[in-house]
C-alpha cells in the first residue's frame, strides 16, 4: 500500500447529510482534495449556492471548505484514492436492518476503485456487515480482490444533529481497518481532522459493534426511565420531582423520559437483534426497551384521551395542537420521528390535529409523512396542546402564551419538561 499524505489523498465522500457533509469540509478545510458527492441533484444545487438545509454547516463554514467540490457524477470519484461511504442505513416497516443504500454506494464505489485504494465506511451496521455485505459488492463489480488489490476501514459516525457544541472534530473518533497498514492510514487520515484524537479498534468488527452498542446504551436507559414514568403515574407521583431527588447522587445517570426517534438511537439497536438472532441467539432486554420505547406514542395519546373526557371535553371532533415535528429540539431533523405515532394515534379518535414546527420543513413533512405544517397558530382553537419538542422558540414563549392558543376548558401535556409543572395540566 502506498502511504498517504495531505497532498497524495484525493478523498471522496459519498452522501452528504448529516454525517458526510461536516466530514467533507473538515477534510477540505485542512487542504485535502476533497469530492462530495450526492445522488440528490437538488442537494448539490444548494450547497453549490452556499446552503446547506440540515444547517449543520453555516454559509460561512461551507465557504472555509474551499477544496470541496460537489458532484453527482459517479465518474468523477474515479481520480480519487480514499472513498468514504456516509450514507443512511434505516430500518423497513418489519424493523429489519435496510442496507440497500449501502450496498448500492459500494456498487458505486466498485466501479470507480483502483489497485491500492481504500474505502471506509461510517453508516451504523451490524457486526460483520462491512466485510460480509459491502466489500463483495465492491470486489464484484471492480474485479478486485480485497486485501490484496484495495483495502478497507470502518470508522463509525458519531454527529449529533443540531449540536453546536459537540462538533465532529471535537468527538473522539473510532478508527479501523481491514489490516494493520490500512488501520494505520485510516487512523492517521482521521487524526489530521479529529481535535479530540481517535482510538484505533484491532478491527473493522470491533468498530462495528462499538458503534451499534453506544445507542442501544441509551436505548435501554431511556426505556427504563420511560418505563419508571408509566409506574409513578399510575402511583400518582411527580416523574421528573423523583429522577431530580436521585439525581443527587454522584453516579445516577441523568436520563429523562420520552419519545426515542431519531436515525440512531431508535434504529441501532435493531441492527445488533438482527444479527444476534441471525448466530442464534434471541436478545430479550434490548428488543423489551424497543418494545417500551416504540410503545410510547400511544401510552402518550391514552393519557391525553383519558384526561380529556375526566375533563369533560368531547374527543370525537375535538382539534389538538402538537408542537414539534422533529426528532429532537432545535434541528430540521425528521428522519424517524415519533411524534407521528402520537398523531396516527389520536387521528383513530376522530380528532383533529394541527402541527407546528418551526424548525421543520414543511415540503419533507409533506413528502415523508403526508403531514401538513400550519406556519400561524390560531388563539383560542384548541381543546388539548402537546408540548412534542422542546424547541427554544416554545421556551421562549412561555405557557402563558401557549395558553392562549386554547379554549375555555382546555389542557396541555407537557411532554419535555418546558415548563413549570404548575402551569400546565401534566406531564410525562
Amino acid at each position: 500500500m502506498r502511504p498517504l499524505n495531505d497532498q497524495e489523498a484525493k478523498i471522496a465522500v459519498i452522501g452528504l447529510g448529516y454525517v458526510g457533509l461536516p466530514l467533507a469540509a473538515e477534510f477540505a478545510k485542512k487542504q485535502f482534495s476533497v469530492i462530495g458527492f450526492d445522488i440528490n441533484d437538488s442537494r448539490i444545487a444548494e450547497l453549490e449556492s452556499g446552503t446547506d438545509s440540515t444547517l449543520e454547516l453555516s454559509s460561512d463554514e461551507l465557504k472555509e471548505a474551499g477544496n470541496l467540490r460537489y458532484t453527482t457524477d459517479p465518474k468523477v470519484l474515479g481520480e480519487c484514492n480514499i472513498y468514504i461511504i456516509t450514507v443512511p442505513t434505516p430500518i423497513n416497516k418489519h424493523k429489519q436492518p435496510d442496507l440497500g443504500a449501502l450496498v448500492s454506494a459500494s456498487r458505486l464505489v466498485g466501479g470507480v476503485i483502483s489497485p491500492g485504494d481504500i474505502v471506509i465506511y461510517e453508516s451504523t451496521v451490524f457486526p460483520g456487515a462491512t466485510e460480509e455485505r459491502c466489500i463483495p459488492e465492491v470486489e464484484e463489480i471492480s474485479g478486485l480482490k480485497f486485501n490484496v488489490d484495495f483495502f478497507a476501514g470502518y470508522s463509525p459516525e458519531r454527529i449529533n444533529p443540531g449540536d453546536k457544541e459537540h462538533r465532529l472534530p471535537d468527538i473522539k473518533k473510532v478508527t479501523s481497518g481491514s489490516t494493520p497498514d490500512a488501520a494505520e492510514i485510516v487512523d492517521e487520515l482521521y487524526g489530521a481532522i479529529i481535535n479530540a484524537g481517535t482510538h484505533k479498534a484491532s478491527s473493522i468488527r470491533v468498530a462495528e459493534a462499538a458503534k451499534v452498542i453506544e445507542n442501544t446504551q441509551r436505548d435501554l436507559n431511556i426505556a427504563l426511565i420511560n418505563e419508571l414514568a408509566i409506574i409513578f403515574n399510575r402511583l400518582g407521583i411527580d416523574t421528573l420531582e423523583v429522577l431530580e431527588a436521585a439525581g443527587t447522587k454522584w453516579n445516577f445517570l441523568p436520563f429523562r423520559p420520552g419519545l426515542v426517534g431519531g436515525h440512531c438511537i431508535g434504529v441501532d439497536p435493531y441492527y445488533l437483534t438482527h444479527k444476534a438472532k441471525e448466530v442464534g441467539y434471541y436478545p430479550e432486554v434490548i428488543l423489551a426497551g424497543r418494545r417500551i420505547n416504540d410503545g410510547m406514542g400511544a401510552y402518550v395519546t391514552g393519557q391525553l384521551i383519558k384526561k380529556m373526557i375526566r375533563s369533560h371535553i368531547n374527543v370525537d371532533g375535538a382539534r389538538l395542537l402538537i408542537m414539534g415535528l422533529t426528532f429532537k429540539e432545535n434541528c430540521p431533523d425528521l428522519r424517524n420521528t415519533r411524534v407521528t405515532d402520537i398523531i396516527d394515534e389520536l387521528k383513530q379518535f376522530g380528532v383533529e390535529v394541527d402541527i407546528h414546527d418551526p424548525w421543520a420543513d414543511p415540503e419533507q413533512a409533506k413528502r415523508e409523512y403526508n403531514l401538513n405544517l400550519v406556519s400561524e397558530l390560531e388563539p383560542n382553537s384548541y381543546d388539548a396542546i402537546i408540548m412534542a419538542v422542546a424547541h427554544d422558540q416554545y421556551r421562549e414563549m412561555g405557557a402563558s402564551a401557549v395558553r392562549e392558543l386554547g379554549r375555555a376548558d382546555h389542557l396541555i401535556y407537557d411532554l419535555k419538561n418546558i415548563f413549570d409543572p404548575t402551569e400546565v395540566e401534566f406531564r410525562l
